[in-house]
């Protein structure tokens, strides 16, 4: 019986970490998108960065 609650208690907590994971990413997304609003030319720079980056990696 011990296992079963137990298994039920994990279950819980991994659909709640997953609940939260998933509103820090939201609000990371938001984050950055404000950000680029406020600063477009840091924005922009930071875009042409991460298209280099991402670049670098293709074959």
């Amino acid at each position: 019986m011990p296992d079963r609650e137990r298994d039920a208690e994990q279950r819980e907590s991994d659909a709640e970490r997953r609940r939260r994971r998933a509103q820090f990413l939201r609000d990371l997304k938001e984050a950055r998108e404000l950000r680029a609003r406020v600063q477009p030319r840091r924005a922009r720079a930071a875009r042409m960065r991460q298209a280099m980056r991402m670049r670098t990696f293709r074959w």
